[in-house]
């Protein structure tokens, strides 16, 4: 069984929750399949608005969709819930991400 089936398992059996959500983002991000990893990570910031992890994850998605605006405002967003747990490496990533969404394409 694949890890995204294990964890959509758990799912429904009604077990959901923000580290199930992230997961199942993680392995959808992993597996290139970009637009489920939204869902779940959009869910999973619903149940933690401060788990700048699945921000991080939510705006990488978002950017695979081309989706630039929201990949800035998940990233905006992660920022500020890293800052508010003092979650450093989180905060110095997001702020990477950020500057080259706004560096011009060559």
């Amino acid at each position: 069984m694949t890890t995204v089936a294990a964890l959509e398992k758990l799912l429904a059996a009604g077990h959901d929750n923000a580290l199930l959500r992230f997961g199942l983002g993680n392995a959808h991000l992993d597996a290139g399949n970009a637009s489920e990893a939204v869902l779940h990570l959009s869910r999973c910031v619903e149940f933690d608005p401060n788990y700048s992890a699945a921000w991080k994850l939510l705006g990488k998605a978002r950017a695979a969709l081309g989706e630039t605006a929201a990949a800035r405002a998940a990233w905006q967003q992660g920022l500020e819930a890293a800052r508010r747990h003092g979650d450093k490496q989180a905060e110095k990533e997001m702020s990477v991400f950020l500057k080259k969404l706004d560096k011009p394409a060559h």
